[in-house]
């Protein structure tokens, strides 16, 4: 008998027995017929001996361990047409995410499977989604207390601004920053996206301004960070900024999270980190105007990809269906 070590123990489900073993307490209990005796000797169960005895025919091949594949596919598993689909999408769009994929195959070839169907069949045949650049683990701090997320679209906005990497941009000066305005209704998740080369009041001023713009409606508040670029508290600078005149007239409340406490903004930060697997791990822009190009068809593909949180609708879906609630 093989010399099983404590490691292999320790990770093995079962201690298997090699063929010279199997067919030495074959012929022994052949010879003998005490399968009591044979199976003390041989440390194996009666059941295995039985069954090493029915398939023995002489030959060693005869009693090796048979491959537990079934023979035929499951009634429900994908078929073949199914399958190709998969692959064909996945090479046509390197980049497409899983919910990407999912989608386009609900909405253009009538699939009907769960997105976890899908995702254990890629698994299974080693067809790789686009998962973007590698993300430091996040905080690992606990949050208690509830958070009721708007229910109707344009009751709350949150707003911040990421800095675009350094490593996307060619032929431009090192020292040179870009910026990227991000705006998100709670209820629907819809963004809108805008760059800018300053992170300034008035940068925030004309960013708020497209955000109404592109929305159709002014929000009832919206949620900034401390940043100097939405509020004056952190710089102890006495007069009004620019951002908390307009809101004023235009009668919308300005409600501003705690300081170091980025996760209350959590919807808009979630979606930062989106932009880094899906738009930025890949993106190389050479001017400003090249930056908001690009920007603008990955606004269009993010607010088309469907969301766990919303059900497996897209935000556009999600805007449209509390548009017709609201009527």
């Amino acid at each position: 008998m093989d010399i099983i070590t404590q490691k292999e123990k320790n990770t093995k489900r079962y201690l298997p027995h090699d063929i010279k073993t199997r067919e030495e307490a074959v012929k022994m209990y052949r010879n003998n017929g005490d399968i009591e005796y044979t199976c003390r000797k041989y440390h194996i169960s009666r059941t295995s001996l039985w069954r090493w005895n029915k398939a023995y025919d002489g030959t060693s091949e005869s009693i090796e361990d048979k491959s537990h594949k079934p023979k035929r596919r499951h009634p429900k598993s994908h078929t073949n047409q199914e399958i190709k689909w998969i692959r064909n999408y996945v090479r046509r769009n390197p980049k497409i995410t899983l919910n990407e994929l999912w989608y386009k195959l609900r909405r253009e070839k009538g699939y009907t499977r769960r997105i976890t169907s899908l995702y254990r069949v890629m698994r299974r045949l080693n067809i790789k989604f686009y998962k973007g650049m590698e993300i430091k683990n996040t905080s690992k701090k606990k949050h208690n207390k509830k958070y009721e997320t708007p229910k109707n679209i344009g009751e709350k906005w949150q707003i911040d601004v990421k800095y675009v990497p350094n490593e996307c941009k060619v032929d431009l000066p090192e020292d040179k920053r870009y910026y990227q305005y991000t705006c998100i209704d709670e209820a629907s998740r819809e963004r809108y996206l805008w760059w800018y080369e300053e992170h300034t009041p008035m940068s925030t001023v004309d960013f708020v301004k497209k955000c109404i713009e592109y929305y159709g409606y002014n929000p009832k508040i919206i949620q900034t960070d401390n940043g100097t670029e939405f509020s004056y508290n952190k710089a102890n600078i006495k007069k009004e900024h620019p951002l908390d005149k307009m809101l004023k007239e235009l009668k919308i409340k300005h409600y501003k999270i705690r300081p170091r406490t980025p996760e209350h903004n959590g919807k808009v930060e979630r979606s930062h980190r989106n932009d880094n697997e899906r738009f930025y791990s890949y993106l190389k822009f050479y001017s400003l105007e090249d930056l908001i190009k690009q920007g603008k068809a990955y606004l269009k593909r993010s607010n088309n990809i469907p969301m766990a949180v919303l059900n497996y609708l897209t935000p556009k879906e999600k805007r449209a269906e509390l548009t017709l609630v609201a009527a």
